[in-house]
């Protein structure tokens, strides 16, 4: 159990991060696409914008740190019943609007930090949940060789 919730938190690092990135690669291209909106025709400006999706570094960088956030996640998946996993997915929320805070300097009332702690509260559950499931005994299986 310790080496998922280590995974989980390596993955949640990398989702967190991967937001914050994808933002600032974004907030890069509007800049841009409001700054030649005076000058160039709304549908050339859209083209522009939407090429600058595809080689703004931010953004390239952002979408490569969700990647590999999902593959932990698939990892994760074939690990540990996805009634235990996906929910605690929700944790990445705690993560993503602590690094929104500290990097982004967004401002971050106590009604969203409240809602933070229910998704604490929620995935705190589903752990004592998974706590509390009774193993069931491992599957015995039939080797070729034994059936006769």
């Amino acid at each position: 159990m310790t080496k998922i919730l280590i995974v989980l938190f390596i993955a949640f690092s990398f989702e967190a991060i991967g937001v914050i990135t994808l933002k600032t690669g974004i907030n890069q291209i509007t800049a841009r696409y409001g700054a030649r909106a005076a000058t160039t025709p709304r549908w050339k400006n859209i083209l522009i914008m939407v090429g600058d999706w595809f080689t703004t570094g931010s953004v390239l960088l952002g979408l490569l740190l969700e990647t590999i956030f999902f593959i932990l996640l698939q990892y994760l998946l074939a690990q540990q019943d996805v009634s235990f996993i996906w929910p605690l997915t929700s944790l990445s929320f705690v993560m993503t609007t602590l690094a929104a805070q500290f990097i982004l300097k967004e401002k971050v009332d106590s009604l969203r930090w409240g809602g933070v702690a229910l998704i604490m509260l929620g995935a705190a559950l589903i752990s004592a949940g998974e706590h509390a499931k009774e193993k069931s005994p491992p599957v015995e299986t039939v080797t070729p060789a034994a059936v006769k």
